[in-house]
């Protein structure tokens, strides 16, 4: 890394039980120190300056610590700033376990309103993780079925993670791409939806010797992915429309065989990317979406984790069987999705419903850390707006029922 791409923190302490950035309000209030900020912001010159062409920010950033405050005040830095290009927020979370009451509930708080400011301004923004929930009750994480990792490594969740981000973003990082940063979030956050839900397959379970149209025939009901942020939702994918959806996959294989009929429409196809779009229209009639091939697979070398299926080759492709000798996975095919869909409305409400439970004069060391319980509340308000652009029809009966109630 470049040293200038490196600004330690030295106030607080990166583990441990004492001294640690635990408070969204600690977060903010590093940003504060306008010296702290004059750094940040020479930083950001240094390399806006070496930019032949700027097409925005991707940020990265912890949800569930005093983090969550450090990147929201960099969000709305780069926002007043650098207007009119894009800002891709990523919201991280590890995999939660049974913590103490206080952990927790500093979890959520940071969350919440971490949620809420990181895409107040930001172009978009995606919560990723593992975990399989954000709420108060801790969920067995998210399962893939050919990779075996240990959820509690952080090594092997943010390897998985990785793989996903990489595709998802690849439509705008690459020299031939033709669509940017900003199109990407223009094309999700309409009306408001601010924040958008990743799926991904790692890897994507295809059987060596298969094209990418003989494998997508075997799933025409139900695409293979997993959702990457927290809500305990079955089988979405066959429950929900997809409003808007952006879908990278790396694949490399022959659609068709030249003197032979077409097995399938999707067999007849000239190219992968007819292939993958012609399959999105069939599965989910209706639905606005936009889809990019890449021919290069998601490399695997050291030092990424070997915790994949014995099934699998070394360029990521499923046999019927384990081989005699395995070998180390090189390369493995990867589908991820980005999508704005009533699924989003399950995730930000049920935050909002458990944190309405929480008596903030509890934590008052959280409030004292440098936010105001007024704020606090304002944002939780801020966070059921957001979740009511998601409501199909018969969620917003129910949450007008649950307002009367009220």
């Amino acid at each position: 890394l470049h040293p200038k791409s490196i600004y330690v923190i030295r106030q607080y302490m990166h583990d441990g039980e004492c001294g640690c950035l635990e408070a969204f309000g600690q977060g903010e209030s590093l940003l504060q120190d306008p010296s702290c900020t004059e750094e940040l912001e020479d930083r950001l010159h240094f390399y806006v300056e070496e930019c032949d062409y700027l097409q925005g920010f991707q940020v990265l950033c912890d949800l569930h610590d005093g983090f969550s405050g450090v990147g929201a005040k960099v969000t709305e830095l780069l926002c007043d700033e650098y207007s009119g290009k894009g800002i891709l927020t990523w919201g991280l979370t590890p995999v939660t376990s049974n913590v103490g009451d206080s952990q927790n509930s500093y979890r959520l708080m940071n969350t919440a309103l971490g949620i809420v400011r990181l895409s107040s301004h930001s172009s978009l923004f995606c919560p990723l993780s593992l975990s399989g929930s954000l709420g108060l009750k801790p969920q067995p994480p998210v399962t893939f079925p050919y990779i075996n990792y240990d959820a509690s490594l952080n090594y092997h969740s943010s390897a998985i993670l990785a793989a996903a981000l990489d595709t998802l973003t690849a439509p705008y990082r690459l020299c031939a791409s033709q669509g940017s940063m900003m199109h990407l979030a223009e094309t999700l956050n309409f009306s408001g939806r601010k924040v958008a839900a990743a799926w991904a397959s790692v890897p994507f379970p295809a059987l060596h010797g298969y094209s990418l149209p003989d494998t997508l025939s075997a799933y025409q009901q139900d695409v293979p992915s997993k959702q990457l942020k927290s809500t305990r939702v079955t089988n979405i994918f066959s429950q929900v429309p997809w409003k808007n959806q952006r879908i990278g996959v790396f694949f490399c294989s022959s659609s068709r065989h030249p003197g032979k009929p077409p097995a399938s429409p999707l067999h007849a196809c000239e190219s992968t990317e007819q292939v993958l779009q012609r399959y999105l229209r069939a599965v989910f009639p209706g639905a606005f979406s936009t889809s990019h091939v890449l021919e290069q697979p998601c490399n695997t070398l050291p030092p990424y984790p070997q915790f994949f299926s014995p099934l699998l080759t070394r360029q990521g492709f499923l046999l019927d069987k384990p081989p005699r000798y395995s070998s180390a996975v090189e390369s493995i095919p990867v589908l991820a999705a980005l999508q704005s869909s009533p699924v989003l409305h399950t995730l930000l409400h049920g935050l909002y419903r458990d944190l309405q439970r929480l008596n903030p004069r509890r934590w008052a060391s959280f409030f004292s850390a440098g936010v105001e319980e007024a704020d606090f509340r304002e944002a939780l308000e801020e966070l059921r707006t957001l979740s009511q652009c998601y409501e199909t029809g018969a969620e917003a009966d129910e949450a007008e029922d649950e307002a009367d109630s009220d």
